[in-house]
């Protein structure tokens, strides 16, 4: 389909000042001719993707004009509806920046000099390369990386295709720290039941700004209508923290003494849950020597957080389990203890005993193991197209160092690309496939992240828009968007089996691709015919489906379907109602659990407190440890970032009505720390260090710590070809140093930096 300026303004309503910003791009939107949005006049039941949450929608093509995106009512833990971001799918859609053509590049790399091309001479342009890299040094000198989820295993069965190792996620670049814990602690990684908690103790996990609709709306139901408390320990006055029964304002970076203190009165006082740890918990007796030094008054020089606070929660806390949440957190690498961070509040969950109970934490219930304990079939249980990969001899790069095994699997350590680039460490990359993730933003240090795509003989980027990232790709394949794409059944399990779909709601513009037709259709024109078995998205749903048509039918018409009854192993109601729904189902435990049937995937089959396996392949890091960081120097000021509602990470800046409702970040700055700089709220200010300096707005504050400043993460691209004058602000990453931390090989998300009035 084609489409035009001038019906972007017609069915988006924007005005002719916004259309004065925008830039002419080859291969865009805007270049080509106008015509009608075609496409389902009828709701469509999908997935959105304005952020990683990718909730149940229902969608339509309004009077060939605009798009309608609302909620799926029958996905009740979404609530039926979208955000901000949700609803504005539509300005995506009709970008007239966003690329509908692939490019080529035919200036200097990141120089932002474009001609249009065929998807032949795309395919056959990268087919040659990738071959002759693969000829002259070997399949594993070009790395994969997507932003994980839906998708994103389309490209990397294309690398194991090619005999690539390298396949990498945004995993260490935003959830890297819990899941990594998780699956250390506990075998693999975890839910929150918010919905049902009774008390929830937060550090910085910002739901109401990082929205994840199902847990958003389950803290909020929690809060609203079961009475929950809740208490925040968080530098800066977020909006969760002004929800809150209580706000702590923490010193950056101290996190875990708290948790650890926490555990310390817990086990102190005999407040823990002795018959669970009995049980479920190996390594108890090591950690708590290790906390046993670990009081609350020394946690209260350390944070700023008075020891009588400390305690009080505690026993707040435990006086309610194990209806209770010490929330694990999402991004955020407050410091290179990112590991003993989440392993501390993982702890102190274990040890209030809240693991698969109401208001704690659980495990998610996919169809195999759930149709095993119910002695039927109760959900399908979705297949993967039989596709035998070579075996790969050759190392990852993210291999040099032991103590990260448990990423080599997981995602990978995304910023090594840069290391094997630019320090040919462990050996040297010279090609780069990314599909659906914009490093240039994401990553820290951006000057070592341009030097290393400057120094790559080859970058293929896959995106909607040319991205600070796509700006220095050598080509540019232009995905469809969401609403124009078909996808396979996803499940989406939580205490029961669920699926989902997405599913076409608007013909496609201009000249994109899903991004599963395109890495088949290059991994065709590279000679891996073999690979691939399915011809189009409806064969692979069928195999997904092990051929139950009727299956299919009915995800694609709901778009939403549930399974079976919800279930935790250790709620005596929940195991009573299974039992007795399922004929065959197994007999509950004496206690009327099953609890008998709950198991961890680590080396001792317990919760490891203490693993042998950790200390083996990271000397010292076996017990959950306090260890003493430097973030800063002394004459510098705590600089943090965070997520907004508005915007997800450093995806939507650049999409026209989320960019006018949120254009510029401005830093936070308490008054007493700008009133000694001589800095007012509305000055431009210049925030610097030794990896970077930015200019942005001042936002002065009392909603944060004196001796901190903070902005939201995504804003102040350095594309010029694509900046609108709207997308204004600091660019945190380049302000954040190149540091890694250690067993999560987590990217460093707090640093110091100086302030001064330009």
């Amino acid at each position: 389909m084609e489409f035009s300026r001038r019906s972007f303004l017609q069915g988006a309503g924007a005005t002719a000042a916004t259309c004065a910003m925008y830039t002419a791009i080859p291969g865009s939107i805007a270049s080509l001719s106008a015509a009608p949005i075609k496409g389902s006049a009828t709701n469509v039941n999908s997935i959105c993707e304005m952020c990683s949450t990718r909730c149940p929608i229902s969608a339509r093509v309004i009077n060939e004009k605009n798009v309608s995106i609302l909620g799926n009512d029958k996905a009740t833990p979404f609530g039926g509806s979208v955000c901000a971001r949700g609803g504005a799918g539509h300005s995506l859609l009709y970008d007239p920046q966003r690329i509908v053509k692939p490019l080529k590049r035919v200036g200097e790399r990141g120089e932002g000099k474009w001609q249009e091309i065929s998807w032949d001479e795309a395919y056959q342009t990268i087919a040659s390369k990738l071959n002759q890299i693969k000829k002259d040094h070997g399949a594993e000198a070009v790395a994969f990386s997507s932003k994980s989820g839906s998708l994103s295993h389309h490209l990397f069965d294309l690398a194991k295709g090619y005999g690539s190792p390298n396949t990498f996620t945004h995993l260490t670049t935003c959830p890297g720290g819990y899941s990594i814990a998780s699956t250390a602690m506990l075998g693999s990684k975890i839910k929150r039941d918010l919905g049902n908690s009774k008390y929830i103790v937060n550090f910085g996990h910002n739901l109401y700004e990082g929205i994840n609709m199902s847990e958003t709306r389950g803290m909020m139901k929690a809060q609203v209508e079961k009475g929950a408390k809740l208490v925040v320990f968080e530098p800066r006055f977020s909006i969760v923290a002004d929800k809150a029964d209580e706000w702590h304002p923490i010193k950056p970076g101290t996190d875990i003494a708290i948790a650890l203190a926490m555990c310390h009165v817990l086990i102190k006082e005999d407040l823990y849950d002795k018959a669970f740890v009995e049980r479920y918990v190996e390594g108890f007796d090591a950690f708590a020597k290790e906390v046993a030094q670990k009081t609350p008054e020394w946690a209260e020089q350390i944070t700023d957080v008075k020891a009588s606070d400390i305690t009080r929660i505690t026993r707040e806390m435990a006086a309610l389990a194990p209806a209770v949440c010490v929330d694990f957190g999402h991004r955020a690498t407050f410091t290179t203890e990112e590991f003993e961070l989440r392993r501390a509040l993982f702890a102190a969950n274990v040890l209030l005993g809240n693991i698969e109970r109401k208001g704690g934490l659980f495990f998610g219930k996919k169809a195999k193991g759930y149709n095993k304990l119910a002695g039927e079939e109760v959900a399908p249980d979705l297949a993967k197209p039989g596709v035998n990969y070579p075996k790969i001899t050759a190392p990852r790069i993210d291999q040099v160092d032991d103590q990260y095994y448990l990423l080599w699997s997981n995602g990978g350590i995304y910023q090594s690309i840069l290391d094997a680039t630019l320090d040919a460490k462990p050996y040297a990359l010279k090609g780069w496939v990314i599909s659906r993730s914009n490093p240039m933003q994401t990553m820290t240090d951006r000057a070592r992240i341009e030097k290393a795509m400057k120094q790559l003989d080859f970058i293929v980027c896959c995106d909607v828009y040319i991205s600070e990232t796509a700006a220095f790709a050598d080509i540019i394949l232009p995905e469809s968007t969401y609403l124009e794409r078909d996808e396979e059944i996803a499940d989406k399990s939580g205490k029961n089996p669920r699926y989902y779909v997405r599913q076409q709601v608007v013909d496609v513009i201009g000249d994109t691709r899903p991004s599963w037709q395109i890495w088949r259709e290059l991994g065709i024109a590279m000679g891996l015919e073999q690979f691939y078995p399915w011809t189009n998205m409806d064969t692979l749903r069928m195999a997904q489906a092990k051929g139950d048509a009727n299956f299919v039918n009915t995800v694609l018409e709901e778009g939403w379907v549930s399974y079976g009854k919800p279930l935790m192993l250790r709620e005596k109601g929940m195991v009573a109602e299974f039992a007795a729904t399922y004929a065959n189902a197994r007999k509950p435990d004496a206690d009327g659990t099953y609890a008998s049937a709950l198991k961890f995937k680590t080396p001792t089959g317990k919760i490891e407190l203490s693993s042998a396996k950790v200390e083996s392949m990271a000397p010292g890091r076996g017990v959950i440890r306090y260890r003493d960081v430097k973030l800063k120097d002394d004459d510098q000021l705590f600089f943090i970032q965070g997520k907004v509602a508005i915007h997800t990470n450093a995806a939507t800046h650049n999409i026209p009505m989320l960019s006018q409702l949120m254009s510029d970040n401005g830093v936070w700055i308490h008054p007493l720390t700008a009133g000694k700089l001589g800095i007012r709220s509305g000055d431009e200010i210049r925030v610097y260090n030794q990896t970077g300096s930015e200019v942005g707005t001042a936002l002065v504050t009392p909603g944060i710590r004196p001796d901190t400043v903070f902005a939201y993460m995504g804003f102040g691209s350095k594309n010029k070809e694509l900046q609108r004058a709207f997308n204004k602000g600091v660019h945190c990453g380049n302000l954040l140093p190149d540091v890694t931390s250690p067993v999560v090989g987590m990217n460093l998300h707090t640093t110091g930096v100086k302030v001064e009035k330009v």
